[in-house]
């Protein structure tokens, strides 16, 4: 009996009996947690398969009264399928959480459903959530900025305009978008003369020196020699695709061989043969062709706010709605015009 009280007095088996009960309390964790992330995943799992078909309205209803999830987590689900492109499925989700969610949220909430409308092209209804949100909230700058939007593709320019005043009241600046604006409303306008339309967009480029792409993609179209007057040579670049694609009758020789870019672009397109060299890759890869090879400029054009990159010409970016920041992107194409051409002639 003494021998046992002098082994229970013993600090090695005090040592010996600490390290059995750690050992017993880590393996009893760690089967519960391992149990408890099983029976987790079980119910994510049951949860997910609800949507590997959508769930239709009812069905949506249904589980966002469950409360399985939170509402943050269906906004997020909402906007999943919105950058996916089911702007439906979105608009379903967004419209029963303004019925059955937080009323904390709704304003955000509704602000989220409008510009959803706007993507998927339902301009009206986009139109009428944004007027709700400002009726409540005049002074939300970012419902004012998407009814500017839908006001444009609405081409209602001259209620586009309208909004600029509340906006600047809310110091942004807004020129930019006058300037843009308005010159849309004289690209568009049927009582203004071609000279009229001419006259007014250089007013506007004299005075701000943007939107160069979009005014004299147009006076190059319509009146060439007024294009050549008036461009600010400096800014040759950004419309590098229109001087490409002159007809050579267009063209003003005399201010191209004052112009280093200028006289590089023509000499790469075969008008003149004025330099053997480019600071240009393409321009001098198409000059030392000398047009031995079926190739010309290819374009792409790329915002430089967002970094998108399209196969067209823009003036705002459809991405994220800035104004005036494209750049274009030269390469080497195959000439499929001069083909065309070429078998055309083939068969005269």
């Amino acid at each position: 009996m003494d021998t046992f009280f002098l082994e229970f007095h013993d600090p090695l088996f005090g040592v010996i009996i600490f390290f059995v009960l750690i050992f017993v309390i880590t393996f009893f964790s760690y089967w519960f947690s391992k149990f408890k992330k099983k029976e987790d995943y079980k119910h994510l799992d049951k949860f997910l398969k609800q949507f590997h078909s959508l769930p239709s309205q009812n069905e949506l209803k249904v589980l966002i009264t469950k409360g399985e999830l939170s509402e943050k987590s269906w906004l997020l689900l909402a906007g999943a399928y919105s950058k996916s492109g089911n702007y439906e499925k979105s608009i379903e989700i967004y419209s029963e959480l303004l019925k059955l969610g937080d009323k904390a949220n709704y304003r955000d909430t509704m602000f989220l459903l409008g510009k959803t409308y706007f993507m998927a092209g339902f301009l009206e209804r986009a139109r009428q959530i944004f007027l709700e949100i400002l009726k409540s909230n005049p002074r939300t700058p970012q419902a004012l900025n998407y009814l500017l939007l839908v006001y444009e593709h609405m081409q209602s320019y001259d209620l586009a305009l309208e909004i600029l005043e509340p906006l600047s009241e809310l110091k942004k600046d807004t020129d930019t978008e006058d300037a843009y604006l308005n010159s849309l409303v004289i690209l568009n306008s049927l009582k203004m003369s071609v000279q009229e339309k001419v006259y007014e967009l250089l007013k506007i480029y004299k005075k701000n020196r943007q939107l160069t792409y979009l005014i004299f993609e147009y006076i190059f179209r319509v009146n060439p020699q007024i294009a050549w007057e008036n461009l600010d040579m400096s800014k040759a670049e950004l419309i590098v695709d229109i001087l490409w694609n002159l007809d050579k009758k267009d063209l003003n020789f005399d201010i191209i061989m004052q112009n280093g870019y200028l006289k590089e672009l023509y000499s790469a397109k075969g008008y003149i043969k004025e330099t053997q060299k480019s600071s240009v890759f393409e321009f001098e890869v198409l000059i030392n062709l000398n047009s031995k090879a079926n190739a010309t400029l290819g374009f792409e054009y790329i915002c430089d706010n967002c970094k998108m990159v399209y196969p067209f010409a823009f003036s705002r970016c459809s991405g994220c709605h800035a104004i005036d920041r494209a750049s274009i992107e030269l390469s080497i194409v195959k000439d499929y015009h001069k083909d065309f051409s070429e078998e055309n002639n083939s068969f005269q």
